[in-house]
């Protein structure tokens, strides 16, 4: 008999250097043991526990707060959820977060982004923070992290999603139908949002992380 094991991928960032870590987490490794990721620079690590009651326990490094919080879950949320997202209680800073690696690995890309626009608006210079982490700045302006292609292209397409499910992208067909549907096609530079039904279309640029963190503010999509 071949047992489908509950599994879900976890991640932090690093409050000390800013590195995103992250690790596959299954039921069979909480029930044997504590599991901790810790980052690669020694200075923070995250804990996730198997209660006894059956519920799971997370204690997660905070980016603004001196101390980690801790969070308690039911396993049918911790494994349930193709993303799920842990906030700092005082700041609503995104610190952690769980669910299907790949939109686990967008989310750490988008934080890092909002962190960088928070950063940057304080006055702070976001390249300092992210020194030692796996996204640095090696252009040398200081502005924007240096993310691979298919790290831009992650972001780009969770924010695609998110405006999907929400309702938020509109072409030249009648807004009363509710049957549209949307095709994103992923280029070598970009990826073009079209709709089936008008072939109204509208181009991304993947090219840059400007590019990505010009879209993640976008509240709409507009097809022509």
């Amino acid at each position: 008999m071949v047992l489908d094991a509950k599994q879900t991928t976890v991640a932090y960032r690093c409050p000390e250097c800013g590195t995103g870590v992250m690790s596959a987490v299954n039921i069979f490794s909480l029930s044997a043991d504590m599991v901790k990721l810790k980052c690669t620079c020694g200075k923070s690590e995250m804990t996730v526990v198997f209660q006894k009651d059956g519920k799971v326990r997370l204690t997660v490094p905070c980016l603004a707060c001196p101390t980690p919080h801790s969070f308690t879950l039911n396993t049918s949320l911790f494994f349930g959820k193709d993303l799920f997202s842990l906030q700092c209680p005082y700041s609503d800073l995104g610190i952690a977060c769980f669910g299907e690696i790949n939109q686990v690995k967008a989310e750490l890309a988008r934080g890092e982004l909002e962190l960088l626009d928070l950063l940057e608006k304080s006055g702070i210079d976001g390249a300092d923070f992210f020194g030692g982490g796996e996204n640095t700045d090696n252009n040398g302006d200081g502005d924007f992290p240096e993310l691979t292609d298919p790290q831009v292209r992650e972001i780009v397409m969770f924010v695609i999603n998110d405006l999907d499910a929400e309702g938020k992208i509109y072409c030249k067909c009648d807004p009363s139908d509710n049957g549209r549907h949307y095709d994103a096609e992923i280029l070598d530079d970009g990826v073009k949002v079209s709709c089936r039904k008008c072939a109204a279309s509208r181009f991304i640029p993947t090219d840059s992380g400007l590019s990505a963190h010009a879209f993640l503010n976008t509240d709409s999509l507009h097809l022509e």
